[in-house]
């Protein structure tokens, strides 16, 4: 396991950061959410002006032994596939990613496909993808720790070479069936209240699906195992990944973008094991995915958008990307009512 903790954020500067955001040319609270944004920034950097350097969003990617049950209406070869796609810039990440200034990197956590070596490509495979869970662990603790100590390296790189806010997306044919096992069990809920329709699944499909996930946590029955326990036996090697950057990030006090479904099971893993990896976290967006919004309300996390998005790879969290930019521009831009000469509210 990995030996991070993570000590609650210092709230020296709070009351400071409030009232630089009450100064500023506008009424109390007008700003809503943003004024919340640019002191959540603040206290994670520990300054009255906060900066985003050279935001990175890092795409995890491994496969699903679950694939062979049924679960997806994709073949497992499409993993592999859309990761060439990433790699040569044509998928939604890489629009979205583009738009907004993110470097983008891809991670090779798990794949069932050897590649080459290739600009923007981090090799870190662990297995070529998981086995099914539906009779033994998806892979073995030694696995699990080894994925997410890789994890937590890879988000220290970026962290050294400049960056201080990473968004956290995937891709793995099959892995809305991991997160949906591990938000059963994490969030102490029914299975039927966790599993949707991930890439398409029509409603024999759903009930495949269902099915064989009923099953697997019947079989397993973790209602009470320790989250590693829980995330090596339902997780895949991108989602165990993808948690180890998560808080080895948070440990270099760097802004957490938080995508959908998947990079939510991630997340709610690492905070089982450190809860103040949430303070931490900007949640980009509601997905459509209809177990996101209970696990979102499990943790007690308000997100910023809700654009009806389902199709993971980091695209919520890099759509969101502005909004925190513009949080922290009004923080150190916009006029106080001192230094523009406006009067203030009559008390």
């Amino acid at each position: 396991m990995l030996d991070i903790q993570l000590a609650p954020l210092s709230m020296t500067l709070n009351a400071a950061l409030c009232e630089k955001i009450d100064c500023k040319t506008k009424p109390l609270g007008a700003l809503g959410d943003l004024e919340k944004l640019a002191l959540q920034v603040g206290l994670i950097q520990n300054t009255l002006t906060p900066r985003l350097e050279r935001p990175t969003m890092l795409v995890f990617a491994g496969d699903h032994g679950i694939v062979g049950s049924g679960v997806s209406p994709y073949p497992q070869a499409v993993t592999a596939q859309m990761v060439h796609n990433f790699l040569a810039g044509g998928a939604a990440i890489n629009v979205f990613a583009r738009l907004h200034g993110m470097v983008l990197k891809v991670v090779d956590s798990g794949v069932n496909h050897d590649f080459a070596d290739v600009q923007g490509l981090i090799h870190a495979k662990v297995a070529h993808g998981t086995n099914s869970f539906l009779a033994e662990p998806a892979m073995t603790l030694e696995q699990c720790e080894q994925a997410m100590h890789k994890g937590a390296e890879i988000a220290r790189t970026e962290v050294a070479q400049g960056c201080n806010v990473l968004g956290f997306g995937e891709m793995g044919i099959g892995n809305t069936s991991s997160a949906s096992c591990l938000m059963s069990i994490l969030c102490g809920l029914p299975i039927e209240a966790c599993v949707g329709r991930g890439t398409g699944l029509d409603d024999d499909g759903l009930q495949r699906k269902l099915d064989a996930l009923r099953q697997a946590v019947t079989h397993h029955d973790l209602r009470d195992a320790a989250p590693m326990q829980v995330l090596a036996t339902f997780g895949g090697f991108e989602i165990a990944m993808m948690a180890g950057a998560m808080l080895g990030a948070a440990a270099q006090r760097a802004v957490l973008l938080i995508d959908g479904f998947i990079a939510t099971a991630a997340l709610l893993v690492v905070a089982k094991l450190q809860p103040n990896i949430l303070q931490y976290c900007v949640f980009s967006h509601c997905s459509e995915e209809s177990g996101h919004a209970k696990m979102l309300g499990h943790l007690e996390a308000k997100p910023l958008l809700n654009l009806g998005l389902r199709l993971g790879e980091g695209t919520g969290a890099a759509l969101a990307l502005p909004l925190l930019q513009a949080a922290v521009n009004f923080l150190n831009e916009m006029a106080s009512f001192e230094s523009a000469g406006v009067s203030e509210k009559n008390a």
